[in-house]
């Protein structure tokens, strides 16, 4: 077997290289409808950051009698929906896009609604609901991207796999709630 093929190839990627410098990281090799991905991933980013602009406000507004508990996975959960927002915003730029921050329209770009809900039990749900609309969308997109721009589908299936572990964190709180007896409305019981 010999190894010259190999070797060819790897000088025409070179030079290719060379050739399209300017273009950053999009290289021959990139498949995918740059224009489609980068308005897929805006899209994400702002689902992104609806989601820690509910999960801050469900942290100030938490009370009750588990209320310390809670706010504190809101906290957490916000933090890390910045992170995501972060990472995609990171990822948009190095397909030569423009990350979309502006607040106007944030919500009509955004997969998940922005909901105050009324008590702890109510945002928890909320949260949770959001978390399994970007889980489903987040998957489309993942299956979307297939191997035409793997980058970014490893990132949004990280992104994705933060968002399942969120929705199985917003269900245990749920569940640990409901036990305790906790809230004034009465919760369905599952038999």
């Amino acid at each position: 077997m010999s190894a010259k093929p190999f070797q060819s190839d790897i000088e025409t990627i070179r030079k290719r290289a060379r050739e399209h410098i300017d273009r950053g990281a999009i290289t021959e090799g990139y498949t995918a409808d740059r224009a489609t991905v980068i308005k897929i991933l805006n899209e994400a980013l702002a689902t992104e950051l609806v989601c820690t602009l509910r999960y801050k406000r469900h942290y100030y507004m938490a009370s009750g009698i588990h209320a310390k508990s809670v706010a504190a996975e809101f906290l957490e959960h916000a933090n890390e929906e910045q992170q995501h927002a972060d990472m995609i915003a990171e990822r948009i730029t190095q397909l030569e896009g423009a990350p979309d921050f502006n607040p106007q329209g944030l919500l009509t770009r955004s997969h998940a609604d922005y909901v105050e809900g009324d008590d702890l039990v109510d945002m928890i749900k909320e949260d949770l609901v959001a978390e399994r609309i970007a889980i489903d969308s987040y998957r489309e997109i993942v299956q979307y991207l297939g191997n035409d721009d793997p980058t970014s589908r490893r990132l949004m299936e990280q992104i994705l796999a933060m968002e399942e572990e969120h929705a199985e964190d917003l269900s245990t709180l749920l569940e640990e709630l409901g036990k305790k007896g906790e809230p004034a409305k009465p919760a369905r019981r599952h038999h």
